[in-house]
């Protein structure tokens, strides 16, 4: 089974409508201009007369005048964004007992399952510890829970939060199950579980990406999953798109198109919004359900519209219901990598030369991360080097994960056992194929662009797209080239580490004469996720030696997850340490790996005994380069993770 791809450059199917006979109509730009002129006025969120506002909107209608509907959307937008702020005035303190129903799915957070639930038209995050934990854990969003606890202000720095409208926190003493909530949920619920339940026969990694993929479910991925996607670029995958919607939609194509155009529209509306139902009305589905409805409205009325006029319409009205969607992340990448799409697809898969299947997905591959790399600079750092290769091997499979996983998916769900299993095999080895990519991609050691990068790149590209319009190759060889030194340039930068480096917290790495040695001196805060990510955008391409300073629960977690992504030559840990396959350390010891000479030492801390280890750089300049593996494996006869220097 294959997924078509669209050409990006093919004609609209209906011609388009002609123009207003009177007044200015508002062009593709000027819907551009709009959509720019709201979200900055949601930004701005300035107390303007709601009144003002609407009759500078009412006067624009009137007059046909651009410039003034921009204007007054500009300053619509702005006083319903000070409105919507205004209304996150957090709730007085104190007990509560009641019932709430959940708005979103719960989700476990350092030792705790989380939820955010309505009390009263407020939103409020609900947080179980201990009594009602395990009850909370299997409830779904829409469903109702009756909770006895205290209501408590809103942590001082959550944007997450501001985002979704919380307002406080409810901390609960007890909680116990109500009922399923409105008919509605309660239709997207059992859909969900259905999905579940037919996936039970994956392993749990798989199952978990299933549900991501498909459902935009991430709350079972383990770290070291989360972070092959991130460190791979394929993050995006896993939350519910676009893409989804038009699989959905194709899915039901057959039928819808066997009805007439008034009951088709209705019916597209209504395979929408309950999608967006069954996948929690994120961010990325609000705007591709919004872009799909106003497609099909347009469709309808035989007046269809561009892409980018789709877009600029709906990301207006998004921010006009919900001004404070505009500082979702979620709904800003979303956004961004549909204009990417949309501007500088068609241009690229001109310039592109090869097969048109092949140069379609390039181009929108290509377009789309370039369209959100400001964004992933500005708000995580860089954007990594391996997510165009990697897309370009992963999207064909989760398209078809997300085409096959929902239809079969569902049957698995209501038939069971074996046939379950059966129907879910081809499901298993896709998903392996993108697991497996993720995985090789986020290991190499092709480091990430940071805005430098990503301008060069961009220039390059521009270059590459003028060299083609003039039909010049030479500038399109200078184009390809720029573009190649820039992709190439964070794997040289990585090529040269300094000695020691912290790359997350209580870890410090040291590299010197091609060796690796990790040293753990507490538990990090952010759990093996943050410990995997600072030592990927290290650039670290093996482990040789790994020293754990105390050797609990969370360092057994590390180093399982620094076994998942790299080959651990060897781990040193103090006794009665809680990690399997290491060494144990119980008087002091000196190694020399390759540039490196460690000396471990056993202290005594609060009764419990610890390792501290110094590491120096040793030999000459020239033997702190050489390649060769610093360590040989133990002879036999020796214990298990026991090494040796090379001779």
């Amino acid at each position: 089974m294959t997924v078509p791809t669209p050409r990006l450059d093919a004609p609209p199917p209906l011609p388009p409508p002609p123009p207003s006979p009177t007044g200015t109509a508002l062009s593709d730009r000027g819907a551009v201009v709009l959509a720019a002129a709201v979200a900055t006025g949601a930004a701005m969120a300035r107390p303007v007369p709601l009144a003002l506002a609407v009759a500078v909107v009412t006067l624009a209608m009137v007059a046909r005048r651009p410039a003034l509907v921009c204007l007054g959307g500009l300053l619509l937008a702005s006083s319903l964004g000070a409105r919507a702020e205004a209304g996150l005035r957090p709730p007085e303190p104190g007990p509560f007992r009641g019932t709430v129903t959940l708005v979103s799915d719960p989700e476990d957070h350092f030792g705790a399952t989380t939820a955010i639930v309505r009390v009263g038209g407020r939103r409020l995050e609900l947080s179980a510890v201990e009594r009602g934990r395990g009850a909370l854990r299997t409830r779904l969003a829409g469903e109702r829970v009756r909770v006895d606890g205290r209501v408590r202000p809103p942590p001082d720095d959550a944007p997450w939060l501001v985002v979704r409208h919380v307002v406080g926190r409810l901390e609960a003493r007890w909680l116990e199950p109500a009922d399923g909530g409105a008919p509605p949920w309660r239709a997207a619920n059992r859909v969900r579980r259905l999905l579940v339940a037919g996936s039970s026969s994956l392993p749990p990694d798989r199952r978990s990406l299933f549900t991501g993929f498909v459902l935009g479910d991430d709350r079972e991925q383990p770290a070291t999953v989360a972070d092959d996607f991130t460190g791979s670029g394929l993050t995006h995958l896993l939350a519910v798109s676009g893409e989804n919607v038009a699989f959905v939609l194709a899915l039901v194509g057959p039928g819808l198109r066997r009805l007439r155009l008034g009951p088709r529209w209705a019916a597209t509306v209504a395979v929408i919004g309950f999608f967006a139902l069954v996948t929690r009305f994120e961010p990325s589905v609000l705007r591709a359900g919004t872009m799909a409805g106003l497609a099909a409205t347009a469709f309808a009325l035989g007046r269809p519209a561009s892409g980018l006029r789709l877009l600029a319409l709906a990301t207006t009205g998004l921010v006009l219901v919900d001004p404070l969607l505009v500082g979702s992340v979620g709904f800003q990448l979303s956004v961004a990598a549909s204009a990417g799409i949309l501007l500088l697809g068609p241009p690229l898969r001109r310039a592109i030369p090869g097969p048109a299947g092949i140069t379609d997905a390039l181009a929108v591959t290509a377009s789309a991360q370039l369209g959100v790399a400001p964004l992933l600079v500005a708000t995580f750092g860089g954007v990594p080097v391996a997510s165009l290769p990697a897309n370009l091997l992963a999207g064909p499979a989760a398209g078809l994960v997300m085409m096959w996983g929902l239809g079969a998916g569902l049957v698995a769900g209501l038939v069971g056992g074996r046939s379950a299993a059966v129907l879910h095999l081809p499901t298993s080895l896709l998903i392996g194929w993108i697991e497996t990519v993720a995985r090789v991609a986020s290991s190499l050691p092709s480091g990430e662009l940071d805005g430098t990068g990503v301008a060069v790149v961009a220039a390059g590209v521009a270059i590459v797209v003028a060299g083609h319009r003039i039909r010049g190759r030479l500038v399109m060889a200078v184009g390809t080239v720029v573009v190649s030194l820039a992709l190439l340039a964070p794997a040289a930068e990585l090529r040269r580490p300094p000695l020691t480096t912290s790359p997350a917290p209580g870890t410090t790495l040291w590299r010197a004469g091609g060796a690796t040695v990790v040293v753990l001196d507490g538990a990090s805060p952010g759990g093996p996720e943050r410990l995997l990510e600072g030592l990927r955008r290290a650039g670290v391409r093996r482990v040789d030696l790994v020293v754990v300073a105390a050797g609990g629960p969370a360092d057994a977690s590390a180093v399982a997850a620094l076994r998942h992504r790299w080959l651990v030559a060897a781990v040193w840990a103090p006794p009665g340490n809680e990690l399997t396959a290491a060494r144990t350390v119980a008087a002091p010891e000196r190694l020399r790996v390759g540039g490196l000479e460690v000396t471990v030492d056993v202290v005594v801390e609060d009764g419990d005994r610890r390792l501290a280890a110094t590491v120096v750089r040793v030999g000459s300049p020239g033997a702190a380069r050489a390649r060769a593996p610093p360590l040989r494996r133990d002879p036999p006869g020796r214990r298990h993770g026991d090494l040796e220097p090379h001779p």
